[in-house]
């Protein structure tokens, strides 16, 4: 385990280097600017498709906008917004957050694109179905020529779309605010009955398909983003004389890194504050990953401009909204200086000081809901991937090999589980963000047309 850690840790931090960087954040910029900030200028109508108020129930495809957008959210609005963002303090500081705005704002841009190509260039699986996602916008978008560049993104995201991370800080989690207290020790076994049950929870609901996952996710979504919006403004409130000072702090040490622990990139710490920022906020709201096209390009509508836009509104809600709530929390409570501990273990601390007695316990039943969201949407993925591979009628296989991963993720470290995944992250985004740039031209044409019409 320790060699295998060793071997991700180099293969994140290479992975992660200044090429992908350039391509994930400078390709969004580029995107932002390409199409002169025109979805955001239409973030009302957006609201209004995600309502339903264009709904179509006979257009081609399986869920409705919204059943879209809580299975993309579904996916993103989990432990990257608990633990990850703490990952993110702990190493970085409040400057770190900045960093991870920037790339949900540029994400929202991204997304736009991406999800827009999801609908337009939908292409059929061999068993006749309509699917969309990065490899079909490829192959219908760019041509056959293109399918090692879709071959590439489906083998990632086997991987990519893992549980590990999720699981591994669900059961920290678990242990920490549940068993420990209790007079339980963590060990191997406690840590494979968390991995077991959750194995069962997940087995229930993806062996059902996406019918069952999405209308799981369009319950379980916006009830866990309010439950959890409530028990943070708690905390802000009781810790209301600081947030002023904190909120400006995030502003400060965004370009000043003094906070930052790690080692220096590109010759300085700066540059590593944004990369790790960035990372993080990718790991968040996976724009420009390739996941969330593959939810949107199921939805039930013929307007691909009108999905762009929808799924525009899933890196707002996940990392502008629900980041900055974590950050807060942890930044105001003051755990991120006087804790040692990292990931939720982090966010736990900030809630049990906020709250004592209780907090712990509010946040628990939060992430579980977060986590366990998150684990049907990952299915999903990484049967669509497989079924692109090998064909449909061999992609239920997957989900097995899924679910025993839970096992995995359970059971194993905090740093093997994010660089294992942030490793797979990378691969998949230099497809999905090549295609999409070269296709933007497309996205842009039959925006001008709907937005001309509407």
């Amino acid at each position: 385990m320790e060699k295998l850690d060793a071997f991700f840790e180099k293969a994140s931090g290479f992975v992660w280097g200044l090429p992908l960087l350039v391509l994930l954040i400078g390709g969004g910029i580029f995107l932002l600017i390409y199409s002169r900030f025109i979805p955001f200028k239409y973030f009302g109508h957006a609201i209004q498709v995600l309502r339903g108020k264009y709904d179509n129930a006979e257009d081609e495809g399986e869920i409705t906008h919204f059943q879209a957008l809580m299975t993309a959210l579904s996916s993103t609005v989990g432990m990257g917004n608990i633990a990850g963002v703490a990952v993110a303090i702990a190493a970085g500081g409040p400057g770190a957050v900045f960093w991870m705005w920037v790339s949900g704002i540029v994400g929202m841009s991204t997304k736009f694109f991406t999800c827009s190509l999801a609908i337009l260039y939908r292409g059929k699986d061999d068993s006749g179905q309509i699917q969309g996602g990065p490899m079909y916008f490829i192959m219908e978008g760019l041509g056959k020529s293109w399918k090692f560049l879709a071959v590439f993104f489906s083998l990632a995201g086997l991987i990519g779309a893992l549980p590990v991370f999720n699981v591994n800080q669900l059961t920290q989690a678990v242990n920490d605010i549940l068993l420990v207290p209790n007079g339980i020790a963590k060990s191997f076994s406690t840590d494979l009955i968390i991995g077991v049950f959750l194995a069962i929870i997940t087995a229930i609901v993806v062996l059902g398909g996406l019918d069952r996952i999405s209308k799981t996710a369009s319950k379980l979504v916006p009830a866990m983003v309010v439950f959890y919006f409530i028990a943070v403004l708690i905390i802000l409130f009781v810790n209301r004389e600081v947030i002023p000072s904190y909120f400006k702090l995030i502003f400060t040490d965004a370009f000043a890194a003094e906070n930052y622990k790690g080692d220096p990139l590109f010759g300085g710490v700066l540059g590593a504050l944004i990369v790790l920022g960035i990372r993080r906020g990718a790991f968040s709201n996976e724009a420009g990953i390739g996941t969330a096209p593959m939810a949107h390009g199921a939805t039930r509508t013929n307007q691909p401009i009108r999905e762009g836009l929808v799924a525009m509104l899933g890196p707002f809600i996940d990392t502008l909204i629900v980041c900055t709530l974590t950050a807060m929390c942890i930044l105001v409570t003051g755990v991120w200086q006087t804790s040692e501990a990292n990931g939720v273990s982090l966010t736990a601390k900030a809630f049990s000081d906020a709250m004592p007695g209780f907090g712990t316990y509010i946040l628990l039943v939060c992430i579980a809901i977060f986590s366990i969201s998150s684990l049907f949407s990952y299915s999903y993925y990484g049967t669509k991937c497989l079924s692109f591979l090998i064909g449909t009628k061999y992609s239920h296989y997957y989900n097995y090999f899924y679910i025993a991963s839970i096992l995995l993720g359970a059971t194993t470290s905090l740093a093997l589980m994010i660089n294992v995944i942030d490793t797979f992250f990378a691969l998949m985004a230099i497809p999905t963000m090549l295609a999409t740039l070269i296709l933007a031209p497309k996205v842009m044409k039959r925006a001008k047309d709907y937005f001309k019409a509407l």
